[in-house]
Protein backbone atom coordinates (compact mmCIF):
# COMPACT_ATOMS: atom_id res chain seq x y z
CA UNK A 1 0.00 0.00 0.00
CA UNK A 2 3.03 2.38 0.55
CA UNK A 3 4.30 2.70 -2.80
CA UNK A 4 6.42 -0.13 -4.76
CA UNK A 5 8.46 -2.54 -2.91
CA UNK A 6 12.24 -1.55 -2.75
CA UNK A 7 14.37 -3.49 -5.41
CA UNK A 8 14.59 -7.25 -5.09
CA UNK A 9 12.04 -7.12 -2.49
CA UNK A 10 8.28 -7.88 -2.57
CA UNK A 11 5.57 -8.60 0.13
CA UNK A 12 4.76 -12.28 0.92
CA UNK A 13 2.36 -13.71 -0.20
CA UNK A 14 -1.19 -14.43 2.57
CA UNK A 15 0.23 -18.66 2.74
CA UNK A 16 4.29 -17.37 2.99
CA UNK A 17 2.64 -14.82 6.02
CA UNK A 18 0.77 -17.76 8.01
CA UNK A 19 3.69 -20.04 7.50
CA UNK A 20 5.74 -17.84 9.35
CA UNK A 21 4.00 -17.93 12.21
CA UNK A 22 5.84 -21.38 12.73
CA UNK A 23 9.02 -19.69 11.69
CA UNK A 24 11.54 -20.57 14.88
CA UNK A 25 12.72 -17.05 15.24
CA UNK A 26 10.00 -15.34 17.71
CA UNK A 27 10.95 -11.94 15.74
CA UNK A 28 9.70 -13.56 12.11
CA UNK A 29 6.40 -15.02 14.50
CA UNK A 30 5.62 -11.45 15.83
CA UNK A 31 6.13 -9.32 12.38
CA UNK A 32 4.06 -12.55 10.52
CA UNK A 33 1.12 -11.89 13.18
CA UNK A 34 1.42 -8.26 13.09
CA UNK A 35 1.17 -8.01 9.38
CA UNK A 36 -1.92 -10.33 9.51
CA UNK A 37 -3.63 -8.12 11.78
CA UNK A 38 -2.88 -5.73 9.33
CA UNK A 39 -3.93 -7.30 6.24
CA UNK A 40 -7.14 -7.85 8.21
CA UNK A 41 -7.99 -4.80 8.95
CA UNK A 42 -11.91 -4.17 7.35
CA UNK A 43 -10.91 -6.98 4.65
CA UNK A 44 -13.28 -9.56 5.28
CA UNK A 45 -12.04 -11.61 2.14
CA UNK A 46 -8.42 -11.62 3.89
CA UNK A 47 -10.13 -12.97 7.16
CA UNK A 48 -11.84 -15.76 5.62
CA UNK A 49 -8.64 -17.07 3.41
CA UNK A 50 -6.74 -16.76 6.62
CA UNK A 51 -9.44 -19.47 7.92
CA UNK A 52 -9.15 -21.53 5.02
CA UNK A 53 -5.30 -21.80 5.26
CA UNK A 54 -5.85 -22.81 8.48
CA UNK A 55 -3.98 -19.32 10.01
CA UNK A 56 -6.57 -19.58 13.08
CA UNK A 57 -5.14 -22.44 15.07
CA UNK A 58 -1.53 -21.40 14.76
CA UNK A 59 -2.26 -17.81 16.02
CA UNK A 60 -4.28 -19.28 18.97
CA UNK A 61 -1.68 -21.32 19.51
CA UNK A 62 0.82 -18.35 19.55
CA UNK A 63 -1.29 -16.93 22.93
CA UNK A 64 0.37 -19.67 24.91
CA UNK A 65 3.57 -17.95 23.30
CA UNK A 66 6.12 -16.73 26.64
CA UNK A 67 7.21 -13.27 24.75
CA UNK A 68 4.63 -10.41 24.75
CA UNK A 69 5.58 -9.33 21.43
CA UNK A 70 4.28 -12.78 19.77
CA UNK A 71 1.39 -13.33 22.19
CA UNK A 72 0.16 -9.74 21.46
CA UNK A 73 0.61 -9.98 18.08
CA UNK A 74 -1.68 -13.24 17.88
CA UNK A 75 -3.76 -11.33 19.79
CA UNK A 76 -4.22 -8.55 17.60
CA UNK A 77 -5.03 -10.36 14.49
CA UNK A 78 -7.31 -12.37 15.85
CA UNK A 79 -9.40 -9.67 17.43
CA UNK A 80 -9.42 -7.88 13.29
CA UNK A 81 -10.37 -11.57 12.23
CA UNK A 82 -12.95 -12.38 14.66
CA UNK A 83 -14.89 -9.02 13.61
CA UNK A 84 -16.57 -8.61 10.29
CA UNK A 85 -19.61 -10.43 8.42
CA UNK A 86 -17.90 -14.13 8.29
CA UNK A 87 -19.49 -15.74 11.54
CA UNK A 88 -17.10 -18.54 10.41
CA UNK A 89 -14.14 -16.84 11.36
CA UNK A 90 -15.76 -16.65 15.12
CA UNK A 91 -16.43 -20.64 15.31
CA UNK A 92 -13.10 -21.59 14.09
CA UNK A 93 -11.73 -19.47 16.78
CA UNK A 94 -14.28 -20.95 19.47
CA UNK A 95 -13.26 -24.56 17.78
CA UNK A 96 -9.74 -24.46 18.25
CA UNK A 97 -10.22 -23.95 22.36
CA UNK A 98 -9.57 -20.32 21.57
CA UNK A 99 -11.66 -18.56 24.40
CA UNK A 100 -9.98 -20.76 26.63
CA UNK A 101 -6.45 -19.65 25.63
CA UNK A 102 -7.60 -16.03 25.51
CA UNK A 103 -8.70 -16.88 29.46
CA UNK A 104 -5.03 -18.06 29.87
CA UNK A 105 -3.20 -15.06 28.90
CA UNK A 106 -5.60 -12.90 30.05
CA UNK A 107 -4.63 -14.12 33.70
CA UNK A 108 -1.05 -13.69 32.80
CA UNK A 109 -1.19 -10.45 31.19
CA UNK A 110 -0.56 -7.28 33.58
CA UNK A 111 -0.25 -4.34 30.86
CA UNK A 112 -3.01 -2.33 29.90
CA UNK A 113 -2.31 -2.11 26.05
CA UNK A 114 -2.61 -6.05 25.81
CA UNK A 115 -5.47 -6.53 28.37
CA UNK A 116 -7.44 -4.07 25.75
CA UNK A 117 -6.57 -6.18 23.29
CA UNK A 118 -7.60 -9.66 24.86
CA UNK A 119 -10.90 -8.43 26.19
CA UNK A 120 -12.17 -6.95 22.58
CA UNK A 121 -11.61 -10.14 20.88
CA UNK A 122 -13.72 -11.35 23.51
CA UNK A 123 -16.03 -8.80 22.90
CA UNK A 124 -16.19 -9.71 19.47
CA UNK A 125 -16.72 -13.68 20.01
CA UNK A 126 -19.60 -12.44 22.13
CA UNK A 127 -22.11 -11.50 20.00
CA UNK A 128 -22.21 -14.89 18.42
CA UNK A 129 -24.61 -17.06 20.09
CA UNK A 130 -23.09 -20.35 20.09
CA UNK A 131 -20.34 -18.75 21.85
CA UNK A 132 -21.56 -17.12 24.64
CA UNK A 133 -21.85 -19.56 27.12
CA UNK A 134 -18.58 -20.74 26.26
CA UNK A 135 -17.40 -17.30 27.35
CA UNK A 136 -19.69 -17.79 30.31
CA UNK A 137 -18.24 -20.78 31.39
CA UNK A 138 -14.61 -20.03 30.87
CA UNK A 139 -14.21 -16.74 30.97
CA UNK A 140 -16.59 -14.74 33.16
CA UNK A 141 -14.50 -15.45 36.67
CA UNK A 142 -11.17 -14.09 35.24
CA UNK A 143 -13.39 -11.60 33.38
CA UNK A 144 -14.65 -10.18 37.03
CA UNK A 145 -11.59 -11.13 39.23
CA UNK A 146 -8.81 -9.65 36.33
CA UNK A 147 -10.24 -6.84 34.80
CA UNK A 148 -13.89 -5.61 36.45
CA UNK A 149 -13.17 -5.74 40.60
CA UNK A 150 -9.49 -4.64 40.26
CA UNK A 151 -9.94 -2.19 37.34
CA UNK A 152 -13.05 -0.78 38.87
CA UNK A 153 -12.20 0.80 42.39
CA UNK A 154 -14.82 -1.33 44.07
CA UNK A 155 -13.50 -2.47 47.51
CA UNK A 156 -15.02 -5.44 49.42
CA UNK A 157 -14.05 -4.34 52.71
CA UNK A 158 -14.13 -0.12 52.01
CA UNK A 159 -12.09 2.01 54.14
CA UNK A 160 -14.00 5.28 55.30
CA UNK A 161 -12.21 7.39 52.52
CA UNK A 162 -13.23 4.95 49.42
CA UNK A 163 -14.73 7.44 47.53
CA UNK A 164 -16.07 6.50 43.63
CA UNK A 165 -13.29 8.04 41.60
CA UNK A 166 -11.73 8.29 38.04
CA UNK A 167 -12.42 5.14 36.29
CA UNK A 168 -8.33 4.07 35.19
CA UNK A 169 -8.71 1.25 32.30
CA UNK A 170 -11.82 3.01 30.87
CA UNK A 171 -11.16 0.78 27.28
CA UNK A 172 -10.38 -2.10 29.08
CA UNK A 173 -13.71 -1.89 31.27
CA UNK A 174 -15.66 -1.46 28.16
CA UNK A 175 -14.74 -4.17 26.66
CA UNK A 176 -15.48 -6.43 29.13
CA UNK A 177 -18.81 -4.91 30.01
CA UNK A 178 -19.79 -4.95 26.20
CA UNK A 179 -18.76 -8.52 26.40
CA UNK A 180 -20.47 -9.68 29.60
CA UNK A 181 -23.63 -7.71 28.02
CA UNK A 182 -23.88 -9.71 25.19
CA UNK A 183 -23.85 -12.94 26.94
CA UNK A 184 -25.78 -12.12 29.64
CA UNK A 185 -28.53 -12.27 26.92
CA UNK A 186 -28.18 -15.63 25.86
CA UNK A 187 -30.53 -17.70 28.63
CA UNK A 188 -31.17 -17.52 32.12
CA UNK A 189 -28.76 -19.86 32.84
CA UNK A 190 -26.31 -17.48 31.77
CA UNK A 191 -28.14 -14.48 33.50
CA UNK A 192 -28.02 -16.88 36.85
CA UNK A 193 -24.32 -17.47 36.22
CA UNK A 194 -23.25 -13.55 36.18
CA UNK A 195 -25.86 -12.36 39.25
CA UNK A 196 -24.13 -15.12 41.62
CA UNK A 197 -20.00 -14.14 40.25
CA UNK A 198 -19.09 -13.23 43.52
CA UNK A 199 -18.36 -8.96 42.90
CA UNK A 200 -19.67 -9.04 39.48
CA UNK A 201 -22.80 -6.81 40.21
CA UNK A 202 -21.37 -4.54 43.28
CA UNK A 203 -18.25 -3.70 40.86
CA UNK A 204 -20.56 -2.75 37.89
CA UNK A 205 -23.14 -0.73 40.00
CA UNK A 206 -19.83 1.04 41.62
CA UNK A 207 -18.54 1.90 37.94
CA UNK A 208 -21.97 3.64 37.34
CA UNK A 209 -22.18 5.88 40.41
CA UNK A 210 -18.04 6.52 40.10
CA UNK A 211 -19.09 7.90 36.18
CA UNK A 212 -22.08 9.43 37.13
CA UNK A 213 -19.81 11.14 40.01
CA UNK A 214 -17.46 12.25 37.31
CA UNK A 215 -20.49 14.07 35.46
CA UNK A 216 -19.81 10.97 32.58
CA UNK A 217 -23.24 9.84 32.18
CA UNK A 218 -22.75 9.55 28.17
CA UNK A 219 -19.52 7.01 28.60
CA UNK A 220 -19.87 3.37 26.31
CA UNK A 221 -18.46 2.22 29.65
CA UNK A 222 -21.59 3.73 31.05
CA UNK A 223 -23.87 2.31 28.53
CA UNK A 224 -22.37 -1.37 28.32
CA UNK A 225 -22.87 -2.16 32.38
CA UNK A 226 -26.41 -0.51 32.68
CA UNK A 227 -27.38 -2.65 29.42
CA UNK A 228 -26.19 -5.49 31.80
CA UNK A 229 -27.47 -4.42 34.90
CA UNK A 230 -30.85 -4.52 32.58
CA UNK A 231 -30.33 -7.78 31.43
CA UNK A 232 -29.75 -9.21 34.97
CA UNK A 233 -32.88 -7.50 35.95
CA UNK A 234 -35.00 -9.05 33.07
CA UNK A 235 -37.11 -12.16 35.15
CA UNK A 236 -34.83 -11.18 38.54
CA UNK A 237 -38.51 -11.59 40.53
CA UNK A 238 -38.64 -15.36 39.41
CA UNK A 239 -34.96 -16.36 39.12
CA UNK A 240 -33.23 -15.10 42.28
CA UNK A 241 -32.47 -18.18 44.23
CA UNK A 242 -35.58 -18.19 47.29
CA UNK A 243 -37.75 -16.09 44.72
CA UNK A 244 -40.78 -17.21 46.08
CA UNK A 245 -40.48 -15.79 49.46
CA UNK A 246 -40.99 -12.45 48.07
CA UNK A 247 -43.68 -13.28 46.08
CA UNK A 248 -47.40 -11.48 46.95
CA UNK A 249 -50.62 -11.84 46.04
CA UNK A 250 -51.74 -9.26 42.93
CA UNK A 251 -53.91 -7.01 43.69
CA UNK A 252 -57.91 -7.98 42.11
CA UNK A 253 -57.67 -7.29 38.41
CA UNK A 254 -60.08 -4.79 37.09
CA UNK A 255 -63.19 -5.80 34.93
CA UNK A 256 -61.60 -4.85 31.65
CA UNK A 257 -65.21 -4.44 29.83
CA UNK A 258 -66.58 -2.35 32.35
CA UNK A 259 -65.24 -0.58 35.58
CA UNK A 260 -67.51 -0.59 38.75
CA UNK A 261 -68.12 2.54 40.75
CA UNK A 262 -64.82 3.59 38.97
CA UNK A 263 -62.75 6.15 40.59
CA UNK A 264 -58.55 7.31 40.07
CA UNK A 265 -58.12 4.47 42.93
CA UNK A 266 -59.73 1.55 41.61
CA UNK A 267 -63.21 -0.57 42.59
CA UNK A 268 -64.55 -0.88 46.07
CA UNK A 269 -62.98 -3.82 46.34
CA UNK A 270 -59.44 -2.95 45.39
CA UNK A 271 -59.85 -0.73 48.36
CA UNK A 272 -61.03 -3.30 50.24
CA UNK A 273 -57.30 -4.99 49.62
CA UNK A 274 -55.61 -1.69 50.27
CA UNK A 275 -56.81 -1.42 53.84
CA UNK A 276 -56.38 -5.24 54.37
CA UNK A 277 -52.50 -5.06 53.68
CA UNK A 278 -52.52 -2.23 56.17
CA UNK A 279 -52.35 0.51 53.84
CA UNK A 280 -53.37 3.96 54.12
CA UNK A 281 -55.37 4.88 51.47
CA UNK A 282 -53.20 6.57 48.93
CA UNK A 283 -55.48 10.16 49.72
CA UNK A 284 -53.75 10.53 52.92
CA UNK A 285 -50.15 12.44 51.96
CA UNK A 286 -48.33 10.41 55.45
CA UNK A 287 -49.14 7.24 53.85
CA UNK A 288 -46.52 7.43 50.81
CA UNK A 289 -43.92 5.74 52.52
CA UNK A 290 -41.73 2.76 51.03
CA UNK A 291 -40.97 -0.06 53.45
CA UNK A 292 -38.44 -1.74 51.79
CA UNK A 293 -37.64 -5.45 53.59
CA UNK A 294 -35.65 -4.83 56.65
CA UNK A 295 -32.16 -5.86 56.39
CA UNK A 296 -29.82 -7.00 59.04
CA UNK A 297 -26.77 -7.25 56.75
CA UNK A 298 -26.17 -4.70 53.84
CA UNK A 299 -26.77 -6.03 50.11
CA UNK A 300 -24.64 -7.27 48.00
CA UNK A 301 -24.35 -9.25 44.92
CA UNK A 302 -27.93 -10.17 42.99
CA UNK A 303 -29.69 -8.67 45.75
CA UNK A 304 -28.12 -4.56 44.54
CA UNK A 305 -30.52 -5.21 41.21
CA UNK A 306 -33.24 -4.53 43.40
CA UNK A 307 -32.27 -2.50 45.80
CA UNK A 308 -32.97 1.38 46.51
CA UNK A 309 -29.59 2.17 45.64
CA UNK A 310 -29.66 1.20 42.20
CA UNK A 311 -33.60 3.32 41.47
CA UNK A 312 -31.55 6.45 42.31
CA UNK A 313 -29.16 5.23 39.80
CA UNK A 314 -31.13 4.83 37.03
CA UNK A 315 -33.06 8.32 37.63
CA UNK A 316 -29.91 10.29 37.98
CA UNK A 317 -29.13 8.61 34.24
CA UNK A 318 -32.98 9.16 33.11
CA UNK A 319 -32.06 13.07 34.23
CA UNK A 320 -28.29 13.74 33.10
CA UNK A 321 -27.96 11.35 30.18
CA UNK A 322 -28.44 12.24 26.83
CA UNK A 323 -27.55 8.69 25.15
CA UNK A 324 -30.45 7.07 24.12
CA UNK A 325 -28.84 3.99 24.49
CA UNK A 326 -28.62 4.81 28.43
CA UNK A 327 -31.80 6.31 28.43
CA UNK A 328 -33.66 3.10 27.12
CA UNK A 329 -31.58 0.44 29.24
CA UNK A 330 -32.21 3.03 32.40
CA UNK A 331 -36.29 2.24 31.39
CA UNK A 332 -36.22 -0.95 30.89
CA UNK A 333 -34.38 -1.73 33.90
CA UNK A 334 -37.29 -0.07 35.56
CA UNK A 335 -39.51 -1.76 33.44
CA UNK A 336 -37.73 -5.19 34.47
CA UNK A 337 -37.82 -4.58 38.14
CA UNK A 338 -41.77 -3.34 38.15
CA UNK A 339 -42.75 -6.59 36.27
CA UNK A 340 -44.38 -9.53 38.75
CA UNK A 341 -45.97 -9.33 42.14
CA UNK A 342 -43.04 -9.57 44.37
CA UNK A 343 -42.23 -7.58 47.77
CA UNK A 344 -39.41 -5.63 45.77
CA UNK A 345 -41.54 -4.42 42.83
CA UNK A 346 -44.19 -3.01 44.73
CA UNK A 347 -41.54 -0.73 46.93
CA UNK A 348 -39.52 -0.14 43.63
CA UNK A 349 -42.94 1.56 41.96
CA UNK A 350 -43.50 3.50 45.28
CA UNK A 351 -39.49 4.56 45.30
CA UNK A 352 -39.98 5.72 41.74
CA UNK A 353 -42.59 7.83 42.50
CA UNK A 354 -40.68 9.23 46.04
CA UNK A 355 -37.48 9.72 43.62
CA UNK A 356 -39.69 12.05 41.21
CA UNK A 357 -38.83 9.57 38.59
CA UNK A 358 -42.39 9.17 37.42
CA UNK A 359 -41.80 12.73 35.40
CA UNK A 360 -38.58 11.46 33.95
CA UNK A 361 -39.71 8.16 32.70
CA UNK A 362 -42.87 10.58 30.93
CA UNK A 363 -40.79 12.93 29.57
CA UNK A 364 -39.22 10.39 27.30
CA UNK A 365 -42.03 9.44 25.40
CA UNK A 366 -41.09 12.67 23.37
CA UNK A 367 -37.58 11.33 22.81
CA UNK A 368 -36.75 11.12 19.33
CA UNK A 369 -35.54 7.51 19.40
CA UNK A 370 -38.38 5.56 19.24
CA UNK A 371 -36.78 2.77 21.34
CA UNK A 372 -36.30 5.27 24.23
CA UNK A 373 -40.54 5.56 23.46
CA UNK A 374 -41.33 2.07 23.69
CA UNK A 375 -38.99 1.60 26.82
CA UNK A 376 -40.59 4.80 28.66
CA UNK A 377 -44.06 3.21 27.65
CA UNK A 378 -43.09 -0.04 29.26
CA UNK A 379 -41.56 0.84 32.55
CA UNK A 380 -44.87 3.19 32.82
CA UNK A 381 -47.43 0.70 32.20
CA UNK A 382 -46.00 -1.74 34.93
CA UNK A 383 -46.17 1.56 37.32
CA UNK A 384 -49.49 1.79 36.78
CA UNK A 385 -50.46 -1.15 39.17
CA UNK A 386 -49.44 1.04 41.95
CA UNK A 387 -52.80 3.18 42.20
CA UNK A 388 -51.06 6.16 43.25
CA UNK A 389 -48.90 5.98 40.04
CA UNK A 390 -51.75 4.94 38.14
CA UNK A 391 -53.25 8.57 39.05
CA UNK A 392 -50.56 10.47 38.03
CA UNK A 393 -49.36 8.76 35.53
CA UNK A 394 -53.06 9.52 34.12
CA UNK A 395 -52.74 13.52 34.62
CA UNK A 396 -49.68 13.74 33.42
CA UNK A 397 -48.41 11.36 30.56
CA UNK A 398 -51.65 10.46 29.07
CA UNK A 399 -50.99 13.49 26.50
CA UNK A 400 -48.07 12.35 25.40
CA UNK A 401 -48.57 8.74 25.36
CA UNK A 402 -51.54 9.72 22.53
CA UNK A 403 -49.08 11.82 20.76
CA UNK A 404 -47.37 8.83 19.76
CA UNK A 405 -49.99 6.95 18.27
CA UNK A 406 -50.86 6.97 14.24
CA UNK A 407 -53.45 9.68 12.95
CA UNK A 408 -54.35 12.52 13.96
CA UNK A 409 -53.73 16.06 12.94
CA UNK A 410 -49.91 16.63 14.28
CA UNK A 411 -46.91 17.36 12.30
CA UNK A 412 -44.83 15.69 11.83
CA UNK A 413 -46.82 12.80 11.75
CA UNK A 414 -45.55 9.82 13.97
CA UNK A 415 -44.61 6.29 12.06
CA UNK A 416 -43.49 3.95 15.13
CA UNK A 417 -43.49 0.12 14.44
CA UNK A 418 -46.60 -2.26 15.57
CA UNK A 419 -44.42 -3.14 18.85
CA UNK A 420 -44.34 0.25 20.09
CA UNK A 421 -47.98 1.11 19.30
CA UNK A 422 -49.32 -2.16 20.49
CA UNK A 423 -46.82 -1.02 23.84
CA UNK A 424 -48.33 2.31 23.75
CA UNK A 425 -51.77 1.08 23.63
CA UNK A 426 -51.53 -1.12 26.60
CA UNK A 427 -49.73 1.30 28.80
CA UNK A 428 -52.77 3.51 27.84
CA UNK A 429 -55.06 0.66 29.06
CA UNK A 430 -53.23 -0.05 32.29
CA UNK A 431 -53.82 3.36 33.16
CA UNK A 432 -57.16 4.10 32.46
CA UNK A 433 -58.32 1.29 34.05
CA UNK A 434 -60.17 1.44 37.01
CA UNK A 435 -59.33 5.68 36.62
CA UNK A 436 -62.57 7.63 35.41
CA UNK A 437 -59.80 10.98 35.19
CA UNK A 438 -57.44 9.01 32.98
CA UNK A 439 -59.92 8.14 30.85
CA UNK A 440 -60.88 11.90 30.68
CA UNK A 441 -57.95 12.92 29.79
CA UNK A 442 -57.92 10.35 26.87
CA UNK A 443 -61.42 11.90 25.75
CA UNK A 444 -59.87 15.33 25.62
CA UNK A 445 -56.43 14.73 24.17
CA UNK A 446 -58.00 13.66 20.94
CA UNK A 447 -57.32 10.14 21.97
CA UNK A 448 -60.76 8.41 21.14
CA UNK A 449 -60.52 9.61 17.29
CA UNK A 450 -56.95 7.78 16.86
CA UNK A 451 -58.02 5.03 18.11
CA UNK A 452 -61.28 4.98 15.89
CA UNK A 453 -58.93 5.74 13.53
CA UNK A 454 -56.83 2.52 14.52
CA UNK A 455 -59.76 -0.04 14.21
CA UNK A 456 -61.38 1.91 11.34
CA UNK A 457 -58.76 2.76 9.07
CA UNK A 458 -57.93 -0.88 7.88
CA UNK A 459 -54.33 -0.61 7.19
CA UNK A 460 -53.38 -1.45 11.10
CA UNK A 461 -52.14 -4.86 12.19
CA UNK A 462 -54.30 -7.23 13.64
CA UNK A 463 -52.23 -6.76 17.22
CA UNK A 464 -52.62 -2.82 16.87
CA UNK A 465 -56.20 -3.00 16.26
CA UNK A 466 -57.15 -5.69 19.44
CA UNK A 467 -54.86 -3.11 21.37
CA UNK A 468 -56.84 -0.15 20.03
CA UNK A 469 -60.51 -1.80 21.24
CA UNK A 470 -59.22 -3.18 24.16
CA UNK A 471 -58.36 0.77 25.35
CA UNK A 472 -62.04 1.76 23.79
CA UNK A 473 -64.01 -0.72 25.53
CA UNK A 474 -62.62 0.34 28.77
CA UNK A 475 -63.49 3.99 28.11
CA UNK A 476 -67.01 2.83 26.78
CA UNK A 477 -67.37 0.89 30.26
CA UNK A 478 -67.28 3.99 32.17
CA UNK A 479 -70.88 5.00 32.37
CA UNK A 480 -70.39 8.62 33.06
CA UNK A 481 -68.70 9.38 29.82
CA UNK A 482 -71.09 7.87 26.97
CA UNK A 483 -73.24 11.14 27.25
CA UNK A 484 -70.11 13.44 26.86
CA UNK A 485 -69.33 11.25 24.05
CA UNK A 486 -72.78 10.64 22.53
CA UNK A 487 -73.07 14.52 22.29
CA UNK A 488 -69.31 14.25 20.33
CA UNK A 489 -71.14 12.38 17.88
CA UNK A 490 -69.52 9.06 18.77
CA UNK A 491 -71.77 5.92 18.75
CA UNK A 492 -71.83 2.75 20.93
CA UNK A 493 -70.93 1.04 17.58
CA UNK A 494 -67.76 2.67 17.55
CA UNK A 495 -66.31 1.40 21.38
CA UNK A 496 -67.38 -2.21 20.26
CA UNK A 497 -64.62 -3.71 18.14
CA UNK A 498 -65.12 -8.08 17.14
CA UNK A 499 -62.10 -9.26 18.57
CA UNK A 500 -60.91 -12.69 17.92
CA UNK A 501 -61.61 -15.13 20.79
CA UNK A 502 -57.38 -15.43 21.33
CA UNK A 503 -57.22 -11.70 22.66
CA UNK A 504 -56.72 -11.44 26.06
CA UNK A 505 -57.46 -8.81 28.77
CA UNK A 506 -54.64 -6.49 29.00
CA UNK A 507 -55.32 -4.08 31.77
CA UNK A 508 -55.71 -4.53 35.84
CA UNK A 509 -51.97 -5.77 36.87
CA UNK A 510 -50.90 -7.39 33.38
CA UNK A 511 -47.35 -7.01 33.60
CA UNK A 512 -45.13 -5.90 30.52
CA UNK A 513 -42.01 -8.09 31.14
CA UNK A 514 -38.72 -6.00 29.84
CA UNK A 515 -36.64 -6.48 27.21
CA UNK A 516 -33.40 -7.54 26.85
CA UNK A 517 -30.85 -5.37 25.45
CA UNK A 518 -28.33 -7.51 23.76
CA UNK A 519 -25.84 -6.13 21.06
CA UNK A 520 -25.93 -3.53 18.90
CA UNK A 521 -27.94 -3.75 15.90
CA UNK A 522 -28.08 -2.29 12.55
CA UNK A 523 -30.51 0.90 12.76
CA UNK A 524 -31.78 -0.90 9.12
CA UNK A 525 -35.47 -1.45 8.91
CA UNK A 526 -34.54 -4.94 7.74
CA UNK A 527 -34.85 -7.48 10.41
CA UNK A 528 -32.15 -10.10 8.46
CA UNK A 529 -29.06 -7.75 8.83
CA UNK A 530 -25.78 -9.58 9.21
CA UNK A 531 -24.55 -10.23 12.65
CA UNK A 532 -21.69 -8.33 13.14
CA UNK A 533 -19.70 -6.96 16.40
CA UNK A 534 -18.54 -4.48 17.77
CA UNK A 535 -15.11 -4.12 18.60
CA UNK A 536 -13.48 -1.01 20.01
CA UNK A 537 -10.00 0.58 18.59
CA UNK A 538 -7.36 3.33 19.18
CA UNK A 539 -7.29 4.27 15.61
CA UNK A 540 -9.49 4.48 12.77
CA UNK A 541 -12.85 6.02 12.90
CA UNK A 542 -15.33 4.60 15.31
CA UNK A 543 -19.06 4.19 14.91
CA UNK A 544 -20.74 3.21 18.06
CA UNK A 545 -24.74 3.00 17.24
CA UNK A 546 -27.19 2.61 19.91
CA UNK A 547 -28.35 -1.56 21.22
CA UNK A 548 -31.50 -2.82 20.13
CA UNK A 549 -33.61 -4.78 22.39
CA UNK A 550 -36.27 -7.59 22.00
CA UNK A 551 -39.01 -8.63 24.32
CA UNK A 552 -38.88 -11.97 25.21
CA UNK A 553 -42.66 -12.42 25.02
CA UNK A 554 -42.55 -12.34 21.16
CA UNK A 555 -41.74 -15.10 19.54
CA UNK A 556 -38.55 -14.30 17.92
CA UNK A 557 -36.40 -16.82 16.21
CA UNK A 558 -33.22 -15.77 18.57
CA UNK A 559 -34.41 -13.56 20.92
CA UNK A 560 -30.87 -11.52 20.45
CA UNK A 561 -30.38 -8.17 18.42
CA UNK A 562 -26.96 -7.30 17.26
CA UNK A 563 -25.42 -4.76 14.94
CA UNK A 564 -22.87 -3.32 13.28
CA UNK A 565 -20.19 -0.78 13.10
CA UNK A 566 -17.20 -1.00 11.46
CA UNK A 567 -14.38 0.15 13.49
CA UNK A 568 -10.19 0.72 14.11
CA UNK A 569 -7.29 -1.07 14.09
CA UNK A 570 -6.12 -2.24 17.76
CA UNK A 571 -2.58 -0.19 17.02
CA UNK A 572 -0.90 1.47 14.45
CA UNK A 573 0.56 -0.79 12.32
CA UNK A 574 4.12 -1.90 11.73
CA UNK A 575 5.97 -1.73 8.73
CA UNK A 576 4.96 -4.14 6.03
CA UNK A 577 6.56 -7.22 6.19
CA UNK A 578 9.09 -7.60 3.06
CA UNK A 579 10.27 -10.75 1.73
CA UNK A 580 13.62 -11.38 -0.78
CA UNK A 581 12.25 -11.60 -4.30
Amino acid sequence: KGGPAPGGWRQPELPEVIAMLSFRLDAVKSNAAAYLQHLCYRNDKVKTEVRKLKGIPVLVGLLDHPKKEVHYGACGALKNISFGKDQDNKIAIKNCDGVPALVRLLRKAHDMDLTEVITGTLWNLSSHDSIKMAIVDHALHALTDEVVIPRSGWEREPNEDSKPRHIEWESVLTNTAGCLRNVSSERSEARRKLRECDGLVDALIYIVQSEIGQKDSDSKLVENCVCLLRNLSYQVHREIPHAERYQETPLAPANNAGPHAASCFGAKKGKDEWFSRGKKLPEDPGADTVDFPKRTTPAKGYELLFQPEVVRIYISLLKESKTPAILEASAGAIQNLCAGSWTYGRCIRSALRQEKGLSAIADLLTHDSERVVKAASGALRNLAVDLRNKELIGKHAIPNLVKNLPGGQQTPAKNLSEDTVVSILNTINEVIVDNLEAAKKLRETQGIEKLVLINKSGNRSEREVRAAALVLQTVWGYKELRKPLEKEGWKKSDFQVNLSSTSRTQGGNSFDDSTLPLIDRNQKSDKKSSREEIQMSTMGPVYLPCPDYSTLNERDHSRTLDRSGDLGDLEPVKAPLMVSS
